[in-house]
């Protein structure tokens, strides 16, 4: 019987023709709402954004200068390349095309024991004497954690005789980028968390100054979403506002980036300021109303 109900209902809901006008009213009405409590919370509002928009700036630095830092290890990684020295009478072209089929590999290049020689004795005094030295090839690696792999790939060919690389540069290149990424993550969990308490705290305020009018409104069969949305908005709106502040200071920190990298003529990572806003914007917005809502299920059973 309740099921037959609920169709028929249903049924009849769809061919109801919807009232579009009514709708931004009630948005219009929402939004006002949402003003009205920004307003009730007086000074503390500027205490709030002041607070997100400093928990934003360290975040917004961090993230930046993780950037920054991983394209430093990254172009110090393109650098570094593995010196493969070949065993004579090895074709360098054959041990070419095979360690090029190796995954992770990059580039290879091949530097002929004459080209070798002849660059020594121009930069050594040398006698008169018989060329020792082996061909060499020069492989180039995608990335600095992946050289250990390729090193160990390469080394089993038989006509390598012997192979070097900058071994110590390249883990303090991984172990730097782990750090950034640890570092970042962890920024992003205690900003999270920050967020999360100091919008927490606020809105329970809200809600205990309008405990009453809450009451009267859920009485009168007003809507869940019509009491929650303006709280969420509120959240929204410190996140955003926050933000917004936090922008000044970041540009004073990309500037400063963006002077090293052309000191050290590194190139910049591509729209990293752009990135860098739009991730700090979404994720103060998205913790802000989170922590409205978390709240207003916490204190506000509706």
């Amino acid at each position: 019987m309740n099921d037959s109900k609920l169709k028929i209902k249903k049924k009849v809901k769809k061919h109801i023709p919807k009232d579009w006008l009514c709708e931004l009213r009630i948005l219009y009405r929402l939004s006002v709402e949402t003003f009205h409590d920004i307003k009730r919370t007086g000074i503390v509002n500027l205490v709030i954004i002041t607070t997100m928009a400093a928990i934003l700036t360290i975040f917004g630095s961090f993230f930046r200068s993780a950037m920054s830092i991983s394209s430093f290890a990254k172009e110090l990684g393109n650098v570094l390349e593995i010196s493969v020295y070949l065993k004579q009478g090895s074709d360098a072209n054959v041990v070419k095309k095979r360690v090029k089929e190796f995954s992770h590999v990059e580039s290879v290049s091949i530097v002929p024991k004459e080209t070798s020689w002849v660059n020594l004795k121009r930069e050594m005094d040398l006698p008169d004497m018989e060329n020792p030295l082996p061909d060499t090839l020069h492989v180039k690696v995608d990335k600095p954690e992946n050289i250990e792999e390729v090193f160990k790939n390469v080394k089993q060919l038989k006509s390598v005789e012997d192979m070097s690389y900058a071994q110590d540069l390249a883990k303090k290149i991984e172990a730097l980028n782990r750090i950034v990424n640890t570092i970042t993550v962890f920024v992003v969990i205690i900003m999270g968390m920050l967020t999360i308490t100091i919008i927490n705290n606020t809105i329970q305020l809200v809600i205990q100054s309008r405990k009453d009018e809450i009451e009267i409104m859920r009485l009168m069969g007003v809507s869940n979403w019509y009491i929650r949305f303006p709280l969420i908005m509120q959240g929204a709106f410190y996140g955003f506002s926050g933000a917004l502040i936090a922008v000044l200071p970041l540009n004073v920190v990309q500037n400063g980036l963006n002077n090293v990298h052309q000191f050290f003529m590194v190139p910049s990572p591509l729209y990293a300021q752009s990135i860098v806003i739009a991730i700090m914007f979404t994720m103060a917005i998205l913790f802000g109303a989170g922590g409205s809502f978390l709240c207003i299920k916490k204190h506000l059973q509706v």
